[in-house]
């Protein structure tokens, strides 16, 4: 039996092609792929935070992604192919991550925002961009966190750290502080992402 996905409100649907690329061959339903991905994510923020590398880098936010879901998709680490119902287009994608990778080291540079906002500026734009096929949210907030740690501050705690990926009131305060950002208002994610 395939995989017949349940998407959460806000949530960007697979493509049929995307979805033929599951790696495991037993998840069938929603809760066993959420479950599964929290595993692998696990993994990939434990290779993340011993990972010296500079994550301001194009290289290093695709193996992130690669390491949070390499065991569950075969795309993982790999640039959308498709369009979707949120983000650039998929052609667009390298030019827009450089140019945010690009922006966020000048902010840091000219250190005319506190740390905490250069991050979740960042976390914002990565997930409007929304450069993978799925996961963008889990990744740009990892990438967020990683991010503030660089910078020597604590890592957010994103709404008491529940999981925003399943429907509850935190997802639904989530999504409307990326509206608000979305609208230029980034104090609503600021404060979420300190909740």
């Amino acid at each position: 039996m395939a995989l017949i996905p349940q998407y959460s409100p806000g949530a960007t649907p697979l493509d049929p092609e995307e979805l033929q690329a599951l790696i495991p061959s037993f998840i069938t339903t929603q809760g066993l792929l959420n479950d599964f991905e929290q595993a692998n994510i696990t993994m990939g923020m434990t290779w993340a935070y011993a990972s010296r590398q500079d994550v301001l880098t194009e290289r290093f936010l695709k193996n992130l992604h690669k390491h949070m879901f390499d065991a569950t998709w075969k795309w993982a680490g790999e640039y959308r192919a498709s369009d979707k119902n949120i983000g650039c287009s998929y052609w667009d994608i390298p030019v827009r991550v450089g140019e945010l990778l690009k922006n966020t080291r000048a902010q840091i540079d000219s250190k005319t925002l506190s740390t905490d906002e250069i991050a979740v500026r960042f976390h914002h734009k990565l997930v409007s961009i929304h450069p993978f096929p799925n996961g963008n949210g889990r990744h740009s907030r990892l990438m967020a966190d990683l991010l503030i740690v660089r910078l020597e501050g604590e890592p957010f705690s994103w709404g008491g750290n529940i999981n925003l990926v399943s429907p509850s009131e935190t997802r639904i305060r989530y999504i409307s502080a990326l509206r608000a950002a979305d609208a230029r208002n980034i104090l609503p994610l600021l404060e979420f992402s300190r909740s």
